[in-house]
């Protein structure tokens, strides 16, 4: 198995510091999946500059949380399945929702439930979703303009948790009880 190193802003390459120092700022402390990606400056800057969008727009941060929750099941990364349930839960999402997206269920919430279904079909379908896909999500009272932003969101998890497949960094101790296994 290799093994990716986990940099801190010190140790890692000139270009990806700045990136680190707004990881640094935004979360309190480096998450080790950033660590793992600042081997690479155009990954961790491209990360960076996606995060702040997803993070600054339409979507409340519960909202924004249940999307990357269920991208990172999805997608089977268990470093972000831990690191988002983490913080879905610190953001006031519903234990139950955040536990039916980790079974791959749709939450009670509908609002939630519009957001992780298309978010799954985003992935499941690589994009191709057919008009059903798209009326459930306007009808549970979101708009094209909504629907587009979730696409950035995939994005920017996908990013994510592509890298943690690859990579696979250590789970924080703060997030480790939330380990999660695709299994």
């Amino acid at each position: 198995m290799q093994t990716f190193p986990v940099h801190t802003i010190e140790s890692a390459p000139e270009q990806s510091r700045p990136s680190l120092q707004m990881l640094q700022g935004a979360f309190g402390m480096i998450p080790n999946i950033a660590g793992t990606m600042s081997t690479s400056p155009v990954l961790i800057g491209s990360l960076v500059g996606l995060f702040q969008k997803v993070h600054g727009g339409s979507f409340s941060e519960a909202q924004v949380q249940v999307l990357l929750l269920t991208n990172a099941v999805t997608n089977g990364s268990a470093w972000a399945v831990a690191f988002h349930t983490a913080l879905a839960l610190k953001e006031g999402v519903e234990p139950a929702d955040v536990q039916a997206i980790r079974e791959r269920q749709a939450p009670r919430s509908p609002k939630s439930a519009a957001l992780s279904t298309l978010a799954r079909a985003l992935i499941e379908k690589r994009g191709r979703l057919d008009d059903s896909d798209v009326s459930r999500f306007l009808q549970a009272g979101f708009d094209k303009a909504h629907l587009l932003e979730v696409i950035a969101a995939v994005a920017a998890s996908t990013i994510t948790n592509y890298t943690g497949n690859v990579t696979r960094p250590p789970v924080e101790a703060a997030f480790e009880a939330y380990a999660w296994s695709a299994g």
